[in-house]
């Protein structure tokens, strides 16, 4: 059963803007260390942390919480299973938060998607809870 759903839109020129100026003050504060080690790897450093700010976006409103109520950037995190497929790992407050939402006897599984087209960045997060 769906129990959130949550979508993002991000610009990437005002991502690009913020990680001009403030750089790694930005990044260490808003994106784990997965993120920022694959970002930054990337030809098009700003859209793939514009995704990936999208999808903490996404994923916030998906726990119906947006950005408080103990929920934090670090706390989610967009990682890839070994496919390439993208997903996120939640911990702290995030995951606090996700266990709340998932009734007895399931388990969660995260939903993601990313894409960009300059100078748009979109994420939309799924939450299902799965029977065990």
């Amino acid at each position: 059963m769906i129990i959130g759903i949550g979508a993002d839109l991000a610009d990437i020129r005002r991502i690009a803007g913020t990680l001009e100026r403030h750089g790694e003050r930005f990044t260490h504060r808003v994106f784990t260390e997965t993120e920022r080690t694959r970002s930054d790897r990337k030809p098009h450093r700003a859209a793939s942390y514009a995704k990936r700010w999208a999808a903490k976006e996404a994923c916030s409103k998906a726990l119906g919480t947006g950005l408080r109520m103990g929920v934090a950037w670090r706390e989610m995190g967009v990682v890839n299973l070994p496919s390439g497929q993208p997903t996120l790992h939640l911990e702290g407050g995030a995951r606090q938060r996700l266990d709340r939402m998932i009734p007895e006897g399931y388990t969660a599984h995260i939903h993601l998607t990313m894409t960009d087209d300059d100078p748009y960045a979109q994420a939309f997060v799924v939450i299902e809870a799965l029977r065990e």
